[in-house]
């Protein structure tokens, strides 16, 4: 049959690519399964320090009523996203820190909120940057690239990993599959990834993109120099805001739409 090809449909919002072909080295069940034991674990320590927020705590409802919103969105990035069992939970400690673990994991600490005055908006910006890393499968990602750095090592270690553009420096933890997922560090590319699909999820939701500027505006005055935790292999904030202002036009539609219904 003869005829042009109909061209595939173009989807709304910001343009990130397929998912990293590491990422398929480690069984997702597998990454997801030992987010779930580090995630428990992490909740009985917080329990034992009494550090962890009681369920009817105000800003932990908040942060489950934002979640809520967001995380039907989810799905389109990333179909496992409708079988996991979602969790959202706030531990009392003064780090500038958030995260969602692989299998939809999500904490907060106390410290991000108390110390950056976060709008319900702001703390969207960063639920959907944190969720945006578990759907792009990151950590599995880089658990991929450190199997694969350990298998090369066998086949002529540095230079082949060179070859490949593998990180080498990955540790035998990550190779074997035993990553701490509490603080495998992402690459700049991850990030500014996460920034964008975040965004997008943040205005599906309703929630106001333009909060990224504020949201960064706020994480460079509180680093004062020294950046937090969460920012240690993060853009400067300066490219960030300038990326994300960039990409206001292809989300701003989506929130407009979504504070329609």
């Amino acid at each position: 049959m003869g005829g042009a090809l109909v061209p595939a449909h173009a989807r709304d919002g910001v343009e990130v690519g397929g998912n990293s072909a590491f990422a398929k080295l480690v069984p997702a069940e597998q990454v997801e399964q030992s987010a779930q034991l580090q995630y428990s674990q992490m909740l009985s320590e917080a329990q034992s320090k009494r550090a962890l927020a009681p369920k009817d705590n105000v800003e932990l409802e908040r942060l489950r009523a934002i979640a809520q919103r967001i995380i039907p969105f989810a799905v389109d990035w990333n179909p496992r996203a409708a079988s996991w069992k979602w969790e959202v939970n706030l531990i009392g400690s003064k780090q500038i820190n958030a995260f969602c673990m692989p299998g939809g994991k999500i904490a907060f600490y106390t410290g991000i909120l108390d110390q950056l005055k976060l709008s319900d908006d702001e703390v969207a910006m960063v639920m959907g940057h944190e969720i945006a890393h578990a759907l792009r499968e990151h950590a599995r990602e880089r658990m991929g690239k450190g199997a694969a750095t350990q298998g090369l090592a066998k086949l002529g270690g540095a230079l082949a990993a060179s070859f490949f553009g593998i990180d080498a420096r990955l540790t035998d933890a990550i190779a074997s599959g035993g990553a701490n997922l509490l603080t495998l560090q992402f690459s700049r590319n991850d990030e500014s990834e996460a920034d964008l699909v975040g965004m997008e999820l943040a205005a599906r939701a309703g929630f106001d993109p333009r909060s990224g500027v504020t949201l960064w505006q706020k994480m460079a005055a509180a680093s004062k120099g020294a950046p937090p935790q969460w920012l240690s292999t993060h853009p400067s904030g300066s490219t960030r805001i300038a990326e994300i202002q960039a990409n206001l036009p292809k989300v701003m539609p989506l929130y407009e739409r979504a504070r329609a219904r």
